[in-house]
C-alpha cells in the first residue's frame, strides 16, 4: 500500500494544569485520509489534545505541524482557515435558526463573507450547496425545520455537517455518538464515515464507545495521564490486557 502524505504532526506536545499532566510529550503523526480513533479514561487528555491542535489551548512545550506548516500557538480562527475543523461533544448549533440557515451560515464563513451577512447567505448557488450538504448527511427532510426539532442523532450529524461545510482537510470530532441511542449510533457513524471518506477528509475522533472505535477506526491511539500508551490497529490495540485495564478498568 502506498503511504499517503503526512497531514498532522505533533512533536513533544506538553500541557499541564497545575499538577495534572493533560499532555505529556505527545508525538503523533497522522497521514492524509486516515480515520483515527482516540480512547482513554476520563481526564486522560483526549479533549486537551484536540484543543491544542485547534488552538483553543496553547502548549507549554512542543510543536504542531499541519500540512508541514507550524501552527503552534496560532488563534483558532486562523487554524480553521488553514483547513482544520472541529465538532464538539455537545452539538454547537444556532438554535434560533432552521437547519438550512445553519449550513448557509457555515458556507458564508468558509467563503469569508460571513460579515456581510444575510443577503449573501441566500444566493442560489450557496443555497444549492447547502441543500446538497444536507442531503449527504441525510438531513434533507429537516431543511426548513428548527434545529430544536432534530433528534439527538440528527443534531450530531448537523453539528458535523456545519464543520464539513467549512471544507476542512482535517476534521476533529469529540465523541460523535455521545447521547445517541444504541439503535442509532451505527447509522450516524455509517453516514459520517461515508461522507468523510468520499471527500478524503482526514478524521480524528475521540470516542468512549469501544464498539464504535473497533468498527470504524483504521487506527487507534490510547491516552493515559496525557501520554499515548498505545497506537495501532483497533483489533490489536483494544485486545491488549493492559489497554483494557487502563481504558475499561478491567482485563
Amino acid at each position: 500500500m502506498v503511504e499517503t502524505p503526512l497531514i498532522l504532526q505533533t512533536v513533544d506536545l506538553t500541557k499541564h494544569f497545575g499538577m495534572i499532566k493533560a499532555a505529556e510529550r505527545i508525538s503523533v503523526e497522522v497521514n492524509q485520509g486516515q480515520l483515527v480513533g482516540i480512547v482513554g479514561a476520563n481526564g486522560s487528555g483526549k479533549t486537551t489534545f484536540l484543543n491544542l491542535i485547534t488552538g483553543y489551548l496553547k502548549p507549554e512545550r512542543g510543536r504542531i505541524l499541519f500540512m508541514g506548516r507550524d501552527t503552534t500557538g496560532l488563534p483558532p480562527r486562523v487554524i480553521t482557515r488553514l483547513g482544520v475543523a472541529r465538532s464538539f461533544q455537545v452539538p454547537q448549533l444556532y438554535t434560533h435558526m432552521n437547519v438550512l440557515e445553519c449550513v448557509l451560515l457555515s458556507l458564508a464563513a468558509e467563503s469569508g463573507n460571513g460579515g456581510s451577512f444575510w443577503q449573501p447567505l441566500f444566493e442560489e448557488s450557496r443555497r444549492a450547496e447547502a441543500l446538497e450538504t444536507l442531503g449527504r448527511f441525510g438531513l434533507s427532510a429537516y431543511a426548513h425545520r428548527p434545529t430544536s426539532e432534530l433528534p439527538e442523532g440528527g443534531r450530531k450529524l448537523l453539528d458535523i455537517a456545519l464543520s464539513f461545510a467549512l471544507k476542512p482537510k482535517l476534521l476533529l470530532m469529540d465523541e460523535p455518538t455521545s447521547g445517541v441511542s444504541i439503535e442509532d449510533k451505527f447509522e450516524v457513524m455509517d453516514t459520517l464515515v461515508k461522507v468523510l471518506q468520499e471527500s478524503n477528509v482526514t478524521t480524528i475522533f475521540v470516542e468512549h464507545d469501544m464498539e464504535v472505535v473497533q468498527r470504524y477506526g483504521w487506527r487507534v491511539l490510547v491516552f493515559d495521564e496525557g501520554q499515548v500508551i498505545a497506537d495501532g490497529k483497533p483489533d490489536n490495540v483494544l485486545a491488549d490486557p493492559e489497554v483494557r485495564k487502563t481504558v475499561l478498568g478491567r482485563v
